[in-house]
């Protein structure tokens, strides 16, 4: 069933679990992440980023991924993910998306919240959800950059929210885009001081790459939502390289391996984020 994200989320601050959301430019790539959290009856979240929209465009996955949403036997909310162009997230909004991320983070605190709050408006009239941004995650995993990074402030976020009205928060606390290539250093006691400030879903950007050990502590900080695209990327080109290694070389011979992989691959990331034990997958 297709719904939006403040839907999804509000169950998950309450019950102390996050919600997966998944980037997902193919159809193979939906459908093995909503496969996965229909076998496990969990919420989920698919999405697209706005970088990715040379891959595929707005109206393309919209004509995809929403219907699969609205068959769907769980509760799927389909985002628009890291929207940093006002109009695309206005045209997201009315091709159905259930949920867009307006990353306004590289402005000033007040023209953040300007933009921000006007997306608000347009999107809660629409039954939709708007997730902000405050703070700055970089793309590259190094060292340099995550020093340089601007982390979210607890007391900027709990005016940010309040003069928004957005539904739910992306912070920045340590966490980087892509995969990680040294041991990050999440800061838990900031997540928690935000969420205590802002009493509001935080939302995790960069998750692949983390350890199961700090996936469980940001949760239980107030991680509400955590984003992932290249553990469920990377496992896309495993599965492929599985069916060339088995001697497979036709597409229709290859992509159940790749579904396979994704499948697998996405239902991790849901028992982890939900602390389950003992689901297995065929």
């Amino acid at each position: 069933m297709l719904v939006n994200l403040k839907e999804i989320l509000a169950p998950a601050r309450e019950g102390k679990y996050a919600v997966g959301h998944f980037n997902t430019y193919t159809t193979l790539m939906a459908r093995s992440v909503i496969q996965a959290a229909e076998e496990l009856d969990s919420p989920v979240i698919i999405g697209i980023e706005e970088r990715q929209l040379e891959l595929c465009p707005l109206e393309v996955f919209a004509s995809f991924a929403i219907p699969m949403a609205q068959r769907a036997k769980v509760p799927v909310a389909v985002h628009f993910d890291r929207g940093h162009s006002f109009d695309k997230c206005i045209k997201a909004l009315h091709l159905g998306f259930t949920s867009i991320d307006c990353d306004c983070s590289e402005l000033s605190f007040e023209e953040n919240v300007a933009s921000v709050s006007e997306l608000v408006r347009v999107a809660h009239a629409l039954d939709a959800s708007v997730e902000g941004e405050l703070g700055r995650v970089p793309v590259a995993a190094n060292f340099t950059e995550v020093e340089k990074m601007c982390l979210t402030e607890p007391f900027e976020a709990g005016d940010y929210v309040a003069r928004t009205g957005v539904d739910a928060l992306a912070i920045a606390v340590g966490n980087v885009m892509g995969y990680y290539k040294k041991t990050p250093k999440v800061d838990f006691d900031r997540i928690a001081a935000i969420s205590d400030a802002t009493r509001l879903p935080l939302v995790l950007h960069g998750g692949s790459g983390l350890s199961d050990k700090a996936f469980r502590k940001a949760i239980s900080n107030g991680i509400s939502k955590i984003n992932i695209f290249t553990d469920l990327n990377i496992a896309a080109g495993q599965g492929i390289m599985q069916a060339t290694n088995s001697g497979y070389t036709l597409m229709s011979e290859i992509i159940p391996y790749e579904l396979h992989s994704m499948r697998v691959q996405a239902a991790e990331k849901i028992r982890l984020f939900q602390n389950r034990k003992g689901d297995v997958l065929a």
